[in-house]
C-alpha cells in the first residue's frame, strides 16, 4: 500500500468540559483540545457565576458588605466574614473581646473542616467512589447544624460582625463541638483506611497534576496547593492574626509518599491532615476561652478613617486577601477581592498537556476550586 506518510494529518478535537458537568465542580467551562485520549491545551472559561460583587461593596455601608462576602466561596462563609471584618477592625482600631475572637477562630477551623470534608466526598466520587461523600456528608452536616444553631442559616451566615460576633454560644454547644472532635478524629482514621490507602485511588492520583514548586511561586499558588509541593507556609503561623500564635499545630507538607511530591495525592494528604490540625486547633480554643462579652464597642454609624489596607487570611482553599480604599465615608471607595481560587484556576493550562482526559478530572478536582469566588 502506497502512502505518503507526510501528507497525513491529524485534527486536534475541541471538547467542552462543563459549564453544566459535575467535574468541573460549578459553572467552569474548560475547553479541553484532544488528540484522542491525551489532552492538547485546556483554556478555563470563567464568569458564568459573576455577581459584581466588587461594585456591589461601593453601594453598601460596611456592616451591609458582609452577606456579599458569604456568597463568595460558599462553602467558606465563615473564613470570608473573618477576613472582611478583621480588615474593617484593622482599619477602625476595633478591640474585640476574647471571647469573640476564640468563638471566631473556632467557626473558622470547624468551616475549615467542612470544607475538606465536601473535598474529600466530591473528590471520591470524581475518581468512581460512592461511599466515602455519604461518610463525609455525614460529618458535614452536624457542623451544619451547630453554625445553624449559633446564626439561623445553614450555609451564608452574616455572623462574624466588625467588633465581634453575632451571637454568643453556649456550654451545651461547647460539649458537642469537643464530641464532634472525639468523633471525627476516629472517622479520619476509617477513611485513612477507605480511601488514602485505597489502592485504585492512588493509581488515579500519585504522579498526576504535577505542581512543582517553581510553578507555585511563578503563579502565586497558596492554601493546599503551595503545602502540597512541599512549601511549608500557612498565614496562621508565618503571618499569624486573631489567637493563632498561641495555638500549638503543625503545618501539613506534601511528601511525596505515594507518587512525586506535588501531585494530585500530595494535595489531597495536605487536606486531610490540615483537618486533624484544625481539631487540634479547636481544643485549645474551647479551653481557652472565657465567660465575657462577644461584642467591642462598635459605632452604629461606621465611617472608617480614611485610607488603605491589604489584609490576608488562610483560607480552606488558600490565601484571600481584601484590598480596601476608604474615603473616609460609610461606605467602602473600593474593596478589591484577592481570590486563590482564580489564582489557582489560571495555572491548570500549565498542567493539563499530556494528560489524559480522566487524569485532568483529578487534577481539577484536587485543585478544589469554588466558582462564587473566582468569578465574584
Amino acid at each position: 500500500m502506497d502512502v505518503n506518510q507526510e501528507k497525513l494529518k491529524t485534527e486536534l478535537l475541541t471538547v467542552n468540559m462543563g459549564p453544566q458537568h459535575p467535574a468541573t465542580h460549578g459553572v467552569l467551562r474548560v475547553e479541553i483540545k484532544t488528540d484522542s485520549e491525551i489532552v492538547a491545551e485546556a483554556i478555563p472559561h470563567i464568569g458564568y457565576l459573576h455577581r459584581c460583587k466588587e461594585k456591589h461593596s461601593e453601594s453598601l455601608d460596611y456592616r451591609g458588605v458582609i452577606p456579599y462576602v458569604d456568597r463568595m466561596d460558599y462553602l467558606a462563609a465563615m473564613n470570608m466574614e473573618l477576613g472582611y471584618c478583621l480588615t474593617i477592625e484593622k482599619m477602625l482600631g476595633t478591640e474585640v473581646p476574647k471571647r469573640a475572637t476564640y468563638i471566631r477562630m473556632v467557626c473558622a477551623e470547624l468551616q475549615r473542616i467542612a470544607s475538606h470534608l465536601m473535598f474529600f466526598g466530591t473528590y471520591a466520587i470524581d475518581l468512581g467512589a460512592f461511599s466515602p461523600f455519604l461518610y463525609a456528608f455525614q460529618k458535614r452536616e452536624e457542623i451544619l447544624r451547630l453554625f445553624e444553631e449559633f446564626s439561623g442559616a445553614r450555609l451564608l451566615y452574616n455572623y462574624i460582625w466588625i467588633g465581634g460576633v453575632w451571637n454568643d454560644i453556649t456550654d451545651k454547644h461547647i460539649e458537642r463541638i469537643l464530641k464532634f472532635c472525639d468523633e471525627l478524629s476516629e472517622e479520619l482514621k476509617k477513611y485513612d483506611t477507605l480511601v488514602s490507602q485505597n489502592r485504585i485511588f492512588i493509581e488515579r492520583t500519585a504522579n498526576v497534576g504535577l505542581i512543582s514548586q517553581t510553578l507555585c511561586y511563578e503563579y502565586g499558588l497558596t492554601g493546599p496547593l503551595l503545602r502540597g509541593s512541599g512549601i511549608k507556609w500557612d498565614l496562621r503561623k508565618n503571618r499569624p492574626y486573631c489567637f493563632y500564635d498561641k495555638m500549638e499545630f503543625e503545618i501539613p507538607v506534601g511528601l511525596g509518599e505515594k507518587g512525586t511530591l506535588g501531585d494530585c495525592y500530595d494535595r489531597y494528604s495536605v487536606r486531610m491532615r490540615e483537618m486533624i490540625e484544625s481539631i487540634k486547633i479547636i481544643r485549645q480554643c474551647l479551653q481557652g476561652i472565657e465567660a465575657g462579652p462577644v461584642m467591642g464597642k462598635v459605632a452604629k454609624v461606621l465611617k472608617v478613617p480614611a485610607g488603605e489596607i491589604y489584609f490576608r487570611t488562610e483560607c480552606p482553599r488558600g490565601e484571600l486577601g481584601y484590598h480596601l480604599i476608604s474615603d473616609g465615608s460609610k461606605k467602602p471607595y473600593r474593596l478589591k477581592v484577592k481570590s486563590s481560587c482564580f489564582t489557582h484556576v489560571s495555572v491548570l493550562p500549565e498542567l493539563a498537556p499530556g494528560q489524559m482526559i480522566a487524569d485532568l478530572v483529578a487534577t481539577i478536582g484536587s485543585i478544589d476550586i469554588v466558582l462564587g469566588e473566582v468569578d465574584r
